[in-house]
């Protein structure tokens, strides 16, 4: 999505909410071998992180890394996510797919 640098924020996000769906981790297996699926936090609002994300905001980005707000998929956690067949918030900023565990926010 870098190539929306242009677009007006708010089409952007716009564009952003309407691409994202729940997902079935199974069916996100081979991303997650590649490397691909990054984990956000449910503490953190999961479009303004794929829109921080399409602008390349490394500021940002970095911050939440720092904080383990953002990373890559644990082993654990995937392995933990096949166990529940969990359903997940997704959404591709290419070439990631950014994903969300609401369900973990509810047992915390």
């Amino acid at each position: 999505m870098h190539e929306n640098f242009d677009v007006e924020p708010d089409v952007l996000k716009a564009k952003i909410i309407s691409e994202t769906a729940r997902i079935n981790w199974l069916e996100l297996q081979k991303f997650y071998a590649s490397g691909s699926v990054v984990q956000v936090s449910a503490q953190l609002d999961l479009v303004e992180v794929a829109f921080a994300f399409s602008q390349d905001d490394k500021a940002a980005v970095q911050n939440w890394l720092q904080a383990g707000l953002v990373d890559r998929v644990s082993d654990a956690q995937a392995q933990l996510w096949v166990e529940q067949k969990a359903e997940l918030w997704a959404v591709v900023i290419s070439p990631w797919i950014l994903v969300q565990d609401k369900a973990a926010q509810a047992t915390h």
